[in-house]
């Protein structure tokens, strides 16, 4: 490897254009080097790169929303967007730039990062270059991990030797060559990777959009309850509130707004947005797209500030709510999906319900409703078993995790649990469509362009 490592276009960002070889990435001239720990710092503060446009197919395809008719003919989708959203064999982007390149843009970016660091020329301490490792692996971690949720399947042991996960690039080189690795590969991988990193960071950091420990043992929370590996998510979501469980009382949340929620808001640990994507944009008049589902709507008590927090009417559009929960302060599709301490509650809840620990899972339970209650009109609840611990918390998780992008890695994952796994359907002019449980189309197909300019195999229908 080269000592000094080019990184394109000014301020240290990239542009990618195609899909060519490595990420499928056409590069431009302009040139400047990364020679410094600053250099280095630049790229990782490149809030547009790292925190933004993450991949959106997966919750556009998912059960939280639905579209009218009206909307379904509306100018605002593509033909593209209503395959996906109809779930149909055939549905496939033909750019990747959304859903693909902008994701490993900022796996390049990491790994160059990673690759300099042995050759800095301003000698940094140990501390500063701890900082800048750690931050690297967790944001490439990040990365992997909303990549696999969309293209491969869900993580099985039985299954996650011989299935195809994505590509795990771990080199700058454009020129290397991509082909898929196994999905007990790519998990191995972004375990490895948050693990250190999880070593290597300061248990906080200044604002949200900068990785922590917290952030990295938040992320190993999220990732192992999607490999089913219970006690360790149990232990990492633990560590992370070890560091940070503030909640946020509802009670000081306005119930009026259409962004109620500030970004950075203090129970965010790390930032992050998905790309924007018309089937999820969520205003208040009938002409924008996403409603909430109405199971979902009906489950609210009367007394649960989320119904009025997270539900506005739609004008226009009787009986029909809009999503305005976003913790990103936007209603036009691009949703939150980075990692927030209602989420880790809510992860060692299901943890410890499932190790057989009901109390101490009710307990978590009880610690974030009742910070999204009404005050003075909440109960706690408790439960008669293991199964009935389970059965509250994972309804608890579908309101309170309402469109941050979890809902499709859920239904990947309990879809291998008799007791949860449901067979999806949609009415659409009349026309009712169906994905069942462990279909091969939970595996999205690859973009076309991707497919076209690499030998990476498509996944299968």
């Amino acid at each position: 490897m080269k000592s000094v490592k080019i990184l394109l276009v000014s301020i240290l960002s990239i542009s990618l254009y195609s899909c060519e070889k490595y990420l499928d990435i056409k590069t431009q001239s302009q040139q400047v080097f990364i020679k410094t720990s600053k250099d280095c710092q630049a790229l990782l503060n490149d809030y547009s790169t790292l925190n933004l446009n993450f991949p959106s197919d997966g919750t556009a395809s998912d059960d939280d929303h639905f579209i009218t008719d009206n909307s379904y003919v509306s100018s605002a989708l593509t033909q593209e967007d209503r395959d996906f959203y109809r779930w149909q064999a055939t549905a496939q982007r033909a750019s990747a730039t959304n859903q693909w390149t902008r994701t490993y843009k900022k796996i390049y970016v990491t790994n160059l990062i990673l690759e300099t660091l042995d050759n800095l020329t301003d000698n940094p301490d140990k501390a500063t270059l701890d900082g800048l490792r750690g931050a690297a692996l967790f944001f490439r971690a990040f990365s992997f991990w909303q990549i696999a949720q969309l293209y491969s399947m869900a993580y099985f042991s039985n299954t996650a030797e011989q299935n195809l996960g994505i590509p795990i690039h771990l080199s700058s080189d454009i020129n290397e060559v991509s082909f898929r690795n196994t999905i007990k590969q790519t998990y191995d991988r972004i375990v490895a990777d948050l693990h250190e990193a999880s070593l290597l960071l300061p248990n906080t950091s200044q604002v949200s959009s900068s990785p922590s420990k917290a952030a990295a043992e938040a992320m190993l929370a999220r990732v192992y309850l999607s490999m089913g590996e219970y006690s360790l998510a149990l232990s990492s979501a633990s560590s992370a509130l070890q560091i940070k469980n503030q909640l946020i009382d509802y009670n000081t949340v306005s119930r009026t707004s259409n962004t109620p929620f500030s970004r950075f808001n203090n129970e965010v640990i790390f930032h992050a947005v998905m790309v924007g994507s018309p089937l999820l944009n969520s205003a208040v008049t009938a002409q924008n797209i996403s409603k909430v589902s109405p199971v979902i709507v009906a489950s609210y008590d009367i007394n649960d500030l989320r119904k009025l927090i997270f539900l506005k009417a739609v004008a226009g559009s009787p009986g029909n709510f809009t999503f305005t929960g976003n913790y990103e302060p936007t209603t036009n599709g691009t949703l939150f999906i980075g990692l927030a301490v209602d989420e880790l509650y809510l992860i060692r809840a299901e943890c410890y319900a499932r190790t057989g620990n009901v109390n101490s899972a009710m307990d978590d339970l009880n610690t974030l409703l009742r910070k999204r209650w009404l005050t003075g009109t909440y109960i706690d609840i408790a439960a008669s078993s293991e199964d009935d611990a389970l059965a509250k918390i994972l309804l608890e998780r579908r309101k309170e995790l309402l469109m941050r992008g979890l809902r499709w890695t859920d239904l990947k994952r309990l879809n291998n649990d008799t007791r949860f796994k449901i067979d999806l359907t949609r009415t659409v002019q009349g026309t009712q469509y169906t994905l069942p449980a462990n279909d091969l189309r939970y595996a999205l197909l690859i973009p076309k362009e991707v497919i076209i300019n690499s030998p990476i195999v498509q996944n299968m229908r």
